[in-house]
């Protein structure tokens, strides 16, 4: 995982020009990235639990990282793992180490993220991840009512790495999800999407739609025993909007609509807190919007790009197009 220290707030357009100016840009929803302890540990977890292939390692250090990251003193270490088509990368602070997750961390908490790996046999997963004493998140999985003709069927389970990452497991009936989701007798398929907790999905929307460009590719309000256990979260009752690029996984906000008391992100958070993720959204040129800048991340592909904050905090990293 890169990381850039901020350096544009985003500055929100509005109106169709901008959206379809936004979406001419906008080519892939890249990996998705999180801060880990050890490198070592957490990519044995994502390899030997839920079948990731290591993809790339690399260690960087010096001034120019330094500086983008505004830590002093810095060196990381960079794994990254592909599942199917997805990735996610892992990093490493070998100096300085950062906080560690946050203790009693509820799925509402505006810090929130997750990554949905896709499954073929949600009980065959589960019986997996028990056999590797993964920490639940959720008591068991969970199959959404058929009262919810968005979510029916539907079959998911909350649980954490080692570092405290919240992850999903999701399955799909065949009338649901992505047809590639349904052609592989594989157990572990790929990455959905990745899901983040926001305050206001129309604050949101205006960042991710109208700035970005990505499109709305879904929604639907969750409520009910099977919502409350999935989020472990009593009295859940969640407003679900599904975001997409061109290619790629997805984006899913996650508005609380009860219980509203999720905590905001610690305002003082720095990249090497392990509450701490990062977007890739892969561009076809420098987005209009946001200052690009080169950087010192040739080393992980791609030589030019931008930081930009949401409304509530989770970080996008907009990167030139990666090199086949």
């Amino acid at each position: 995982m890169s990381r850039l220290r901020f350096l544009l707030a985003a500055v929100l357009c509005t109106g169709i020009a901008c959206a379809q100016r936004a979406a001419s840009r906008v080519q892939k929803i890249g990996a998705f990235g999180m801060t880990v302890a050890n490198a070592d540990r957490a990519a044995r977890f994502y390899a030997d639990v839920l079948t990731f292939q290591k993809v790339s390692d690399v260690e960087v250090a010096g001034p120019d990282w330094e500086r983008a990251q505004g830590i002093f003193g810095l060196r990381m270490r960079v794994v990254r793992m592909r599942l199917g088509s997805e990735e996610i990368t892992l990093t490493e602070y070998l100096a300085p180490k950062g906080r560690p997750f946050p203790e009693a961390t509820r799925s509402n908490d505006l810090w929130f993220q997750h990554v949905a790996i896709v499954v073929s046999d949600m009980q065959r997963a589960y019986k997996r991840l028990r056999a590797h004493s993964v920490e639940h998140a959720s008591p068991s999985p969970q199959r959404l009512p058929d009262w919810n003709p968005h979510a029916a069927g539907i079959e998911a389970f909350y649980f954490r790495d080692p570092d405290g990452h919240f992850l999903e497991l999701l399955h799909f009936p065949k009338d649901k999800g992505e047809a590639r989701w349904q052609a592989t007798e594989r157990l572990f398929l790929g990455v959905d999407h990745s899901a983040i907790v926001v305050r206001n999905t129309g604050k949101s929307l205006r960042f991710y739609r109208d700035t970005l460009g990505l499109r709305v590719a879904g929604h639907s309000e969750n409520w009910g025993p099977e919502q409350e256990r999935l989020n472990n979260v009593f009295g859940a009752r969640l407003r679900i909007t599904l975001l997409r690029a061109k290619t790629g996984p997805g984006i899913e906000l996650l508005e609380y609509l009860a219980p509203r008391d999720g905590k905001p992100r610690p305002s003082d958070a720095r990249p090497n807190d392990l509450l701490y993720w990062q977007t890739e959204l892969v561009v076809a040129g420098e987005h209009p919007t946001f200052h690009f800048v080169a950087t010192p991340e040739r080393e992980l592909g791609f030589a030019k790009s931008a930081l930009a904050s949401d409304p509530d905090g989770h970080v996008m990293q907009l990167i030139e197009r990666r090199e086949p």
